[in-house]
């Protein structure tokens, strides 16, 4: 799943880029472009153990 995720994150991010630099600018590619990589982020970082999980399981 990460191998797909990470180039479609890449994709949108020079899609994004690109939209920004052209002439006439499409918001609706803007946003559609960073929502697409705000959701990659969250399912890349959702496997990432937090850093206060050990405090929370002393408190316990």
């Amino acid at each position: 799943m990460k191998k797909f995720i990470i180039p479609v994150m890449i994709v949108a991010i020079i899609v994004a880029l690109y939209e920004q630099v052209s002439a006439e600018k499409n918001v609706y590619i803007m946003v559609v472009a960073i929502v697409i990589f705000m959701m990659g982020m969250m399912q890349l970082s959702a496997k990432t153990p937090s850093k206060n999980q050990d405090k929370e399981d002393q408190n316990v």
